[in-house]
This record gives structure tokens, sequence and C-alpha cells, in this order.
């Protein structure tokens, strides 16, 4: 399967949000980005990555909101600060952001199909180039970048300078979030936005038989364990806020879930070419075999 231009599904694609004043912000003034993400180790609900941006000119301005790593501040200070990003005229002269909320449902489908983990590296370098393009797309002067690195930092700046060129001063740092406030600023709408969203999720399955009772939704939290194996089916698995490709999710479906063997004699086999070299990778009509005869 070519998974570079497969098309997926509605849900398995990232839902965009912006601040209303982030197209063409800082009426082509220069602009310093500052990119990092919320959500990456969590069993339950979805992955959050944000851009922050500020005019060149008025990013020292912004160290009276108290920006800080997400992780460092309280959830109330998070809060306050990401409704000033929204509301408050003095900080939208000086901040806007756009936001990709990755499903769990696209970070199972992705991981699942490519078969590594690694997918969920290459996700956040995904989304961390669409977002650099959105802010050039939507008329924003792009001359500074700073990012929370996702691998070797040296190999991920090496990407990004070869996709937006060498005019653009682009920085990508381990804690990058606790270093440059403009990172501190896109990890604060990551964080409140995800944590908002797995408070109050939408169950697509209906609410009549589950709670909200699921913790953190991080892996070792007890409470997380409990209600995912609470709400395990054994034919369709977990309702949509699970990662299934995560090994706590699979490990309660290796247990609760019926088992299906899939007939290795009917199965076709190409070669797929990775940095790996050529591994095999089932096709769909592995999962399909010819109807019997009809009686006539």
């Amino acid at each position: 399967m070519d998974l570079e231009n497969f098309d997926y599904p509605e849900f398995a694609k990232y839902e965009v949000v912006d601040s209303s004043n982030f197209v063409n912000f800082g009426s082509n003034e220069a602009c310093v980005l500052g990119i990092d993400e919320a959500g990456r180790g969590p069993t339950l609900g979805p992955m959050v990555y944000a851009v922050a941006v500020s005019p060149v000119s008025l990013y020292s301005e912004l160290k009276p909101l108290g920006l800080d790593d997400s992780k460092a501040l309280t959830e109330a200070k998070r809060d306050i600060i990401f409704k000033k990003m929204v509301e408050d005229e003095w900080t939208r002269e000086r901040l806007a952001y756009r936001l990709n909320v990755i499903s769990p449902r696209m970070i199972s489908a992705k991981m699942m199909m490519e078969g590594s983990k690694g997918a969920l590296n290459e996700m956040s370098h995904s989304s961390c180039i669409d977002l650099i393009q959105a802010c050039l797309d939507n008329g924003i002067n792009v001359k500074e970048i700073y990012v929370d690195t996702v691998g070797p930092k040296d190999k991920y700046q090496k990407k990004l300078a070869e996709i937006f060129g060498k005019k653009i001063k682009i920085v990508v740092s381990e804690k990058a979030d606790s270093k440059f406030p403009i990172v501190s600023a896109a990890s604060i709408a990551a964080k409140v936005t995800r944590d908002e969203r797995v408070k109050n999720w939408v169950f697509e399955e209906g609410e009549k038989d589950l709670t909200r009772d699921y913790g953190s939704g991080y892996p070792s939290d007890p409470k997380t364990k409990k209600w995912i194996a609470a709400n395990c089916h054994p034919v369709y698995g977990f309702p949509s806020i699970v990662r299934f490709s995560w090994g706590t999710a699979q490990k309660i479906m290796e247990k609760q879930c019926c088992k299906v063997n899939w007939d290795p004699y009917n199965q076709k086999v190409v070669e797929k070419k990775s940095k790996f070299g050529k591994r095999p990778v089932l096709t769909l009509d592995n999962f399909f075999t010819k109807a019997p005869p009809s009686k006539k």
C-alpha cells in the first residue's frame, strides 16, 4: 500500500484550530514562531501540536504573561494565560496561534498501518512542518523558528532547514519550552486544549455505559488502566478516546478480546523499501479470500 498517497478518512486527519487573529498576523512585520506539543505519551486522548506567533519587535514584552513550560505551571495559571491569548487585546497584539489536534484514531491508524513506533515521531515532524507552512500560507512573515525537539535535534533541524531554506533562522532544542517564551506559549496552548478535550470528550459510541473516571490518561495511572480494561469490547475494542496502538491497550486486548487467526497460506507479501532495507508488508488482499463456487 502506498502510504504516502493514502487518503485517510476524516477521523484520521488533523483538526485545525486557529486563534481569530491568526491570518495575516503581524501585518507583514517580522515574526518569531514557537512550536511544541502536549499529549505525546498518554494512552487516552489526542496529541495536540501548537505554533505560537509573535512580532519580533514585541517578543520581549511577553515576559509579564509569566510564560513557562506548561508542565511547570499550575492548571489554573495555564488557563489564565491561554484565556488571555484568546480574549485579551494586549496579549492578542503580541500572540497568535494555530493548533493541530491529532485524534487517538489518527495516531492508532498511522502507527498500526506503518508498523513502527517511529510513526509517532514522523507524525510530530509532519505536524510541525504543516504548522510552519500554514503560517507562511496565511501571510505571516516568518523570520525565526524555535522548536522543542522530537528525536535527534541536529537531524530534525537539518530537515526543517532543507524545507524552509536558509533565510529563516531555525533552532531545534531540548526543553525549548523552558528556554524560549514563544515555545512556552505554544506549550500552554497545546496543553490547555488537550486537557479540555480529554475532560469533555465526546464519545462517538454514546455515553450510556461509559464513565469519565479515567484519570490522567497516562499508562502508569491505575485509574486509566482500570477504565480501559472495563471498557474493552471483545470484538470492537475500545471507545474512540483510546489509542489502540499503545502497549497498555494492546495487552488488554490480547487478554479480553476475541482471537482472530489469519490464514498464512492466503497472504500476499510485497516488499516495502525503508531506511532499514526491504521488509514484507501485507496487502489488503491478505484479509480476503475468493468466494467459493456457487452451487447451481
